[in-house]
Parts: structure tokens; sequence; C-alpha cells
């Protein structure tokens, strides 16, 4: 495993419970952070046999999509250096066209991120401190199938722009990963299908799925010095699916 030096440091990972999150704090610990992670579940024992590893991360319950929730979230952070948030919310068999359920997902996948990016600037401020949004090949195309996802993620690529700009001047770099397929509890529904899983990857250059490994090397990379001079960037993270 190649490692960052972030001996010292305090990341926040929105959706570190499982899957790319997940990954992503797991590196930012093996660098020697101090790493919390929020996830939906009631504790972190309710994890077990999840796409997730808690070891030597602080969990706390935190639902993205709930504004009352977001607000008075306290991880009793007294510094922030980096702010991940990799939470997220997609549905299938067309519920997304559902009004309801359209809402639902754009709370979770958009305003969420609006919301805990406000929240914890002042701490961001302070340590000059990076944000890094999760985002998909999403925010750049639209998907059949899930208008609400595609429309959160583009809205997001936009956002994240918007908050960069906004942010510069508070010494606060703002940027976003957009993973392709990852191999993940949310994904599965498309790769643990042979037939679906073997068109996708006869699509990529790379000829694999991507794991969330993967997208965890550009999300520390992007809160590392090595990217001091980076902000409002998308960085995507798919075998080169979309060149």
């Amino acid at each position: 495993m190649i490692t960052l030096d972030f001996s010292g440091q305090k990341v926040l990972v929105v959706g570190g419970s499982t899957g790319i999150g997940n990954a992503a704090a797991q590196l930012f610990r093996a660098g020697g952070a101090s790493v919390h992670v929020t996830g939906t579940r009631a504790d972190a024992a309710a994890y077990a046999g999840t796409d997730g590893d808690l070891a030597g991360l602080t969990y706390h319950r935190l639902d993205i999509g709930d504004r009352a929730a977001v607000a008075a979230f306290d991880p009793g952070l007294d510094r922030l250096d980096a702010l991940v948030i990799a939470a997220g919310m997609v549905m299938y068999r067309r519920a997304e066209f559902e009004i309801e359920n359209f809402e639902r997902v754009l709370s979770a996948n958009l305003t969420g991120f609006m919301q805990l990016s406000t929240k914890f600037l002042p701490l961001l401020r302070a340590a000059r401190g990076a944000i890094v949004n999760v985002g998909s090949v999403a925010s750049f195309r639209g998907v059949v199938g899930q208008p609400a996802y595609s429309a959160s993620k583009g809205g997001l690529l936009t956002l994240t722009k918007s908050l960069a700009m906004a942010f510069a001047a508070d010494g606060v770099r703002v940027n976003l990963v957009a993973p392709g397929l990852i191999r993940t509890k949310m994904t599965e529904v498309t790769w643990a299908d042979e037939r679906r899983a073997a068109a996708t990857v006869a699509a990529i250059p790379l000829r694999r799925l991507g794991e969330p490994g993967d997208v965890a090397g550009a999300i520390v990379f992007l809160c590392s010095p090595l990217a001091a001079y980076i902000t409002g960037e998308s960085i995507l993270v798919d075998g080169g699916a979309t060149a």
C-alpha cells in the first residue's frame, strides 16, 4: 500500500463506513491521520460482514439526506484537515421517476453535500484544509433509469466548482472525483450480473472493473500537499471508459 503522511491531521469521511469512502478512510489512517467516518446504521458493529473495515476509525451515525440530522451532527472535532463526502443514494427499477424519490435522492446526493461543506467551513478554514466530493461518471452524462442520480451528480460537479471559487479566499480547496463502475455494494446490481459486467468491462480500456482503492488513491492525493494548487477540478477514475 502506497501512503502519504497525514500524521497529526484529522479527517472526516462522510459515508466512510463502506465502499469507496471506507477505502479512503483506511488509506488516510494508514498515513497517520485520526479518521472519523459516518454511516446510517446504529453503530460500527452493525457493519460486520459488509464491504467496510471500521478498525481504527471513529464511527458516527448520520443520514446525509436528513437536513435536521446534518444540522445537529457534531463529531466532536476541534480540527479538520480534510472533509471527504462519499455518501450517496441511487434507486433502481425506475423508482427515481416518482417525484418523492427524486427529491430524496437529490437531498442525499446534492443538498447534503452543500450543507456539510458550509457546516465545516470554519474548521477547514482554520486548518487550510480540503474538501473532496465523490461524484460519478454520471456527473458528465445522463443515466437511463436514474434521472435523480444523474441530475444530482451533475449538480455536484458545478457545486464543487462554485464552492472552490467561494472558499478559495479561505484557503480551502474543493475538488471532485468521478468514479466509473466500482465494485461496491451499491453497484452490485451491475457487477454481480455476469452478462452486464462483461459488457461493461469490454468498454473499459483497462479491461477491469474498478475497486474502491482505485478511487481512494485519487481522494487522498487531492487532500495532500501534492495537490496544493488544484481546486475546482474533477478527476475521472474509470479505467479510461470515458476517454
